[in-house]
């Protein structure tokens, strides 16, 4: 832009002033050519005195030649050339009948050259040249060039300290950026970037802010859940290690003693092996390594979990009801029904008294299909309702041990169902006691819809 600034308008300008110098000096030399016309040949004597009645032209020197180029009148007084021949270009080309105009700026003056020839009956009997010599409007066009010169000084010192300005207020920001990326990258995760603005810093410090939230719930979440998962491996390894130091350091211990020990330890690692299966699944549920979705009927399915648990809910005094629409088939595997219906069922039967029952119904709505489990148990305090699907989260952790729970069985349920794109809700029963869990599956295409 400074050098278009300087160059342009002198551009311009120069071309103007030589426009100008042509019409200037072409009229006076029309002027003298009109005070000629009228002789048929061109002397020293006739010239002056056609001359003689001519105003000032404004050039600075005129010359008039003959046919030969020698010249007749010269304007300048000291130095005349009258009597010499003048062989410049401009008069050569007068001489063959053409106008001739030359101008050049020399950083001094403008330098002007105009010439045109004298016509007498058709026929050229001389030439006219003038040659003016312009300090005045070098003058003025020397300003121009030291003006735009000291504008563009100004507004170059302007564009860089503005630059400069920028470039701080810039650079600062992706700094203070930066540095919140390195803080977070060492594992401060609370640390937030500065959200100042509206440009694509200010959105890009905040997609950091918000991924830097993400990266702060998946922490404490991990963090959480590798304390939950080493304190239930603990417990039973600590129970498993109370059990065996008994034994060993007891003397003549009789062999029914032994034999329950024994038994309390194989539970023990039962319920160990339990927790290592249930962390392992959710593990292949969150790296996503879950097997290609087939269509599943489910009615075949629920069966043979009622089958598997039958025994369980009959130790239990529990009784099991189910019900399945044969047109509910789903997108899934058998391995995922399996899990989702084995979970439920079995947590409704853990936490049923005596007495009670665990009613399970597939439908179909539409285009969903509904998995229903109702038990009649202990029930769900409403402030633990929402965590129930949290990993190793329990609404009663004494109770939950003792009946074998692991805390995961929900967590893997829910994590499964969302796999399959569905969704899964637990809420109380509208008629006393008890929890009812929902689980919604997108039909597979083939389904009949009721």
């Amino acid at each position: 832009m400074l050098i278009l600034l300087n160059s342009y308008p002198l551009l311009v300008s120069q071309n103007l002033v030589f426009r100008s110098k042509q019409a200037a000096m072409s009229g006076s030399v029309k002027v003298i050519e009109s005070a000629l016309s009228g002789l048929e040949t061109l002397t020293q004597d006739n010239v002056s005195q056609a001359l003689a009645g001519v105003d000032e032209t404004g050039v600075s020197r005129i010359l008039i030649t003959d046919t030969a180029g020698r010249v007749l009148y010269d304007s300048r007084e000291t130095g005349s050339a009258v009597g010499l021949y003048a062989f410049y270009t401009e008069i050569v080309q007068a001489l063959g009948g053409n106008d001739a105009f030359f101008c050049r700026y020399d950083g001094q003056a403008f330098l002007s050259r105009v010439a045109a020839p004298v016509v007498y009956h058709n026929e050229t009997v001389g030439a006219i040249y003038a040659y003016e010599y312009d300090t005045e409007q070098a003058e003025l066009f020397k300003n121009l060039r030291s003006n735009l010169l000291r504008i563009s000084l100004l507004i170059g010192v302007l564009v860089v300290l503005l630059g400069r300005r920028l470039s701080k207020m810039l650079t600062g920001r992706i700094s203070d950026l930066l540095q919140a990326i390195r803080q977070v990258r060492e594992g401060a995760y609370s640390h937030r970037a500065a959200e100042t603005g509206t440009d694509e810093i200010a959105q890009i410090a905040a997609e950091f802010n918000s991924l830097t939230d993400r990266l702060q719930t998946t922490e404490n979440a991990r963090r959480r859940f590798v304390s939950d998962a080493s304190h239930e491996l603990k417990t039973p390894l600590a129970g498993i290690r109370l059990l065996t130091d008994s034994i060993l350091q007891t003397e003549n211990m009789d062999a029914e003693t032994v034999r329950e020990f024994v038994s309390d330890i194989g539970q023990e690692a039962e319920r160990l092996s339990r927790i290592s299966e249930d962390l392992l699944r959710l593990t292949r549920l969150d790296s996503g390594a879950i097997e290609e979705a087939a269509t599943v009927e489910v009615a075949p399915v629920l069966q043979r979990v009622v089958r598997m648990l039958q025994m369980v809910a009959q130790e239990k005094d529990v009784t099991l009801h189910c019900e399945a629409d044969p047109n509910a088939v789903v997108m899934a595997t058998e391995d995922d029904i399996h899990q989702i219906l084995y979970n439920l069922m079995e947590n409704g039967i853990k936490y049923s008294m005596p007495g009670g029952f665990v009613h399970t119904k597939v439908t179909v709505d539409e285009r969903v299909v509904v998995l229903q489990v109702t038990d009649d148990g202990v029930g769900i305090p409403d402030e633990d309702l929402s965590h129930i699907f949290e990993r190793f989260y329990r609404v009663d952790k004494m109770r939950s041990r003792a009946v074998g729970g692991t805390g995961l069985g929900l967590s893997i349920v829910r994590d499964t169902v969302q796999r399959r794109e569905g969704t899964i809700e637990a809420a109380h029963r509208a008629e006393g006691r008890g929890t009812v869990f929902t689980v919604r599956l997108p039909l597979a295409e083939g389904g009949e819809e009721v």
